[in-house]
């Protein structure tokens, strides 16, 4: 597994005003001539998405509704597997990802031309992620489960036991001074190995650092990936986990043979 040397964006005036409203996700619009007339059919709508506020009393507008075929989730599919085939051609998508179903609960993975930048648990809530994304990184955020089929692969191979390690380009942008060092250490750790967080600090070169290696795991923003799940309090006992008690547990005994 690598990791990405990139500097992150010094804190400063230039940085995100805390007191203006956060701007919300958006998608880039597609350039003309990419979605043609063709690609929208008359099964593509269906009476739920007019909007509530329109005057459903239209009697030409009651039969073209009642004309429309039923929505099917094929079309939803293939309109946007269009806009992303458009979006990536492009290049208008800055930070693409994917949901995928997991032996530790529903995973959010996001990747930047970089490498793999996001793996959240769903405890920390996909919706508000992909906006701290937009907002972190770039508002060009779009769904692209084929630019992390290699990551979904990787995972679903190492949550299966018949994967030791990873071997993914790794965004760790999120990541600054301390923490990020944390993070490069643990990325070296070995399967089946476990650390306390002194012997983290230690091992960075900050054996009084103890609290700030805890509070570096707990933000590490590629959890599994990065192994912050072998950090482990010093009598041994699990500790505290970003993905819920259960998900370290099992992270544990699935890297000790359980």
């Amino acid at each position: 597994m690598s990791t990405s040397t990139r500097r992150p964006r010094p804190a400063g005036p230039s940085s995100r005003m805390p007191d203006q409203p956060a701007a919300p996700v958006q998608i880039a619009a597609v350039p003309a001539g990419d979605v043609q007339a063709g690609d929208v059919q008359a099964g593509d709508v269906q009476a739920g998405d007019v909007q509530a506020g329109r005057d459903r009393s239209d009697p030409v507008a009651a039969q073209l509704l009642a004309a429309s075929p039923a929505y099917d989730r094929q079309t939803a599919a293939r309109l946007h597997r269009r806009l992303e085939v458009a979006a990536d051609r492009a290049g208008l998508i800055e930070v693409a990802f994917r949901r995928v179903d997991s032996a530790v609960g529903p995973l959010l993975l996001a990747s930047t031309d970089v490498g793999l930048v996001r793996v959240a648990f769903a405890s920390e809530d996909h919706e508000r992620v992909l906006t701290e994304l937009a907002e972190r990184i770039s508002h060009r955020v779009l769904e692209s489960p084929g630019r992390l089929d290699e990551a979904a692969r990787q995972l679903e191979a190492y949550l299966g036991g018949s994967r030791a390690r990873f071997d993914l380009a790794v965004d760790l942008r999120l990541a600054s001074g301390f923490r990020r060092e944390v993070l490069q250490f643990l990325a070296t750790t070995a399967y089946g190995s476990t650390y306390s967080y002194g012997e983290v600090a230690v091992a960075v070169g900050r054996p009084r650092a103890v609290r700030a290696v805890g509070t570096a795991c707990a933000r590490n923003p590629v959890p599994v990936v990065v192994p912050c799940h072998r950090v482990v309090r010093s009598d041994g006992s699990p500790g505290g986990y970003l993905g819920g008690e259960h998900a370290k547990a099992l992270l544990l005994e699935l890297e000790h043979g359980g």
